[in-house]
């Protein structure tokens, strides 16, 4: 394989006028860079991408960590930031972690190695002390409520949301109300559980661990909620789902369980995708895909910013 010493010993030239071609460097006489360019061509010479970003100290890279690629939130969150990266000219590199840390942390050493430009993080279940000692490699941008962090973050205020969702509910008669979340530990899961556990005491409302149903995420997940309400001797009346997919599992299923959806169990989902417009499901509406262009726009920013994007609840026949 030829090597950047064969092209200059083709084209007649030194090897530093091959490398400032190569490089898009000035001060290049025109005669000599249409030499060197024929003389790629002649030798079949490959530049060594990794070297030639490594001298210019960028690749034009961003890492995006998310846990899951298939669930139509995430999808939909890298949508908007691979359209908004292929108008700067940039390239994603996916990390899907499944939450483990060990994962996550490899592309922090992706950063460091200066493998990426910078990197989003959507989800993670590593610590935040953590992301924040790699700060010194490269950009990083969370999508969450940062609070005192020095890294820049978009975030939606899932404490609110919930409290509307709620406040909605009890509005339409339901004291008995119970919700789905995937992970208790995630920062967006904490907020919606202390906004449950709020609103029922400020309510006066009753706690009841079994009305909380965990690690949902699919339309399965929807049946499984149901499945065990079966053995409840008091079941909620209303249920506000992790997202759409669990919403519709909830609403497809229902008729098995002998329920009729809303007279017999209400129940809101969150995000709005095209499942909950469909099935005409009440529904919080996150703006995930207009969110992937905010945090896009952050990573190439140089400038530390956090931004809160607003959430609408959509009324639709589920409730």
């Amino acid at each position: 394989m030829a090597n950047i010493h064969d092209v200059a010993k083709a084209a007649g030239v030194s090897v530093t006028t091959v490398s400032r071609v190569l490089n898009n460097q000035p001060y290049v006489k025109e005669e000599k860079e249409a030499a060197v360019k024929k003389a790629i061509i002649e030798t079949g010479y490959i530049p060594n991408i990794n070297a030639v970003n490594l001298k210019k100290g960028k690749t034009n890279l961003i890492g995006v960590v998310l846990p899951f690629l298939d669930q139509p939130y995430f999808s939909n969150l890298v949508q908007g930031i691979s359209q908004a990266a292929s108008i700067h000219q940039y390239k994603l590199v996916l990390y899907q972690t499944g939450y483990h840390e060990h994962q996550e942390r490899e592309a922090l050493e992706m950063l460091k190695l200066k493998q990426i430009d910078s990197l989003i993080i959507c989800s993670r279940k590593i610590s935040l002390d953590i992301v924040e000692s790699y700060q010194q490699y490269g950009n990083i941008i969370l999508f969450e409520d940062g609070e005192d962090t020095a890294l820049s973050y978009t975030f939606i205020d899932h404490y609110a949301c919930f409290i509307k969702a709620l406040e909605y509910l009890y509005e339409h008669g339901h004291r008995e109300i119970g919700f789905s979340i995937n992970r208790l530990d995630g920062t967006n899961s904490r907020q919606r559980e202390r906004a449950y556990r709020d609103f029922l005491k400020l309510k006066g409302l009753p706690y009841n661990e079994k009305y909380i149903f965990k690690n949902c995420l699919s339309i399965d997940d929807g049946e499984r909620i149901l499945k065990e309400m079966e053995a409840f001797r008091k079941r909620p009346t209303a249920i506000l789902a992790t997202g759409d997919q669990v919403a519709a599992g909830i609403i497809t299923s229902s008729s098995k369980y002998q329920l009729k959806i809303p007279e017999d169990l209400a129940v809101i989902g969150f995000d709005d995708q095209p499942i909950a417009r469909a099935m005409g499901i009440t529904t919080v509406d996150i703006p995930l895909y207009s969110i992937g262009q905010l945090l896009f726009e952050q990573v190439i920013s140089e400038k530390i910013s956090h931004k809160e994007v607003s959430a609408e609840l959509i009324e639709r026949s589920t409730v």
